[in-house]
């Protein structure tokens, strides 16, 4: 057995049919499910242990969030790789086989995104793996445009967590998911971490996956998800980058962190928005940064540029559509 499929859940039981169900479909067959659940109160494991009685399911005893739920189900398997896949997905049946395929092309790839599609717009993707950028906004490469793009391989910075496959040996080299994040931009924290080690994230466009999105969260923007990615924004660059790197791309960081202001204060969430910046500040001494090594700074000046690039290719990217819109 190659790979195991850990899907953690809270209060998600509406969605565990059509995503486990799906799963029983695949061309490759050879894996193991492993539920984590995060102490939910809507019977999910009742319901869990009625229908699928065959599925593993770890109950944890409160709501620890996304990064402690997928530790505990890396920890608890010995498969080459894991499958980290959000409940509220529906999977081709081509899923595991061609993820499995992507990421055996090399040692040297940590992890590969899937092509995920808006559940309830087909036409659209929902994710084609995410970009970071030098202003600190993690982007959803191809949000919103029509399935026919991205269709050949390529390296990307970093997977999406919601649908993607991870070689577990690499954790070991450069630390699990950081449970400090709880949720959102976990997984742009461990792809970055990786890629400073040396390793690849690939984008696989064969692994189609259907999302239904803020499936737990409830809502694109919410007082919740605000606060908490904000707060998790000033982790993920104060861990991943040396204080010379900090330093270079203090202003573009601050730049990126007051347009965000004014956006969520413009739609009601510049409180929530600022509230996160505020915890994110006061607890950098809490949160553990990535040991710098001299052997990684080719690395770092690779990632740098790709910051630099990303900035740009995004904005490009906003420039054509409000003109495409209008």
């Amino acid at each position: 057995m190659d790979v195991t499929i850990i899907i953690p859940n809270y209060n998600g039981k509406h969605y565990m049919k059509p995503c486990l169900d799906s799963l029983k479909n695949q061309t490759l067959s050879n894996f193991k499910v492993l539920v984590i659940d995060n102490a939910s109160t809507d019977n999910s494991l009742s319901y869990m242990k009625e229908i699928y009685p065959d599925i593993e399911v770890v109950s944890l005893d409160k709501n620890y969030g996304f990064s402690r739920a997928v530790n505990e189900g890396i920890h608890r398997t010995n498969t080459p790789y894991v499958i980290l896949l959000n409940n509220d997905t529906v999977v081709d049946s081509h899923y595991v086989e061609e993820m499995l395929r992507a990421i055996q092309k090399s040692p040297r790839i940590f992890s590969v995104s899937s092509k995920m599609i808006q559940m309830y717009h087909p036409d659209l993707i929902d994710s084609a793996g995410d970009l970071y950028t030098v202003i600190g906004w993690g982007i959803c490469r191809g949000s919103g445009r029509p399935v026919t793009n991205y269709t050949e391989p390529s390296v990307i910075f970093t997977a999406c967590a919601g649908a993607a496959i991870y070689r577990r040996s690499v954790f070991d080299e450069i630390g699990h998911f950081d449970e400090n994040h709880f949720a959102y931009l976990e997984d742009i924290d461990i792809g970055y971490r990786a890629k400073i080690y040396g390793y690849q994230n690939t984008y696989c466009p064969n692994a189609l996956v259907y999302h239904v999105g803020s499936g737990t969260s409830g809502s694109k923007y919410n007082t919740f998800k605000v606060k908490l990615s904000a707060r998790n924004s000033v982790y993920l660059n104060y861990k991943n980058m040396p204080l010379l790197q900090l330093i270079l791309n203090f202003l573009p960081l601050m730049i990126g962190y007051c347009i965000k202001y004014l956006f969520f204060c413009r739609i009601g969430f510049g409180e929530d928005y600022r509230k996160g910046l505020i915890e994110g500040f006061t607890s950098l001494k809490a949160q553990k940064k990535v040991p710098f090594h001299f052997r990684h700074l080719l690395c770092y000046c690779y990632i740098e540029i790709e910051l630099i690039i990303n900035t740009f290719s995004y904005a490009k990217d906003w420039i054509t559509r409000k003109l495409f819109q209008r």
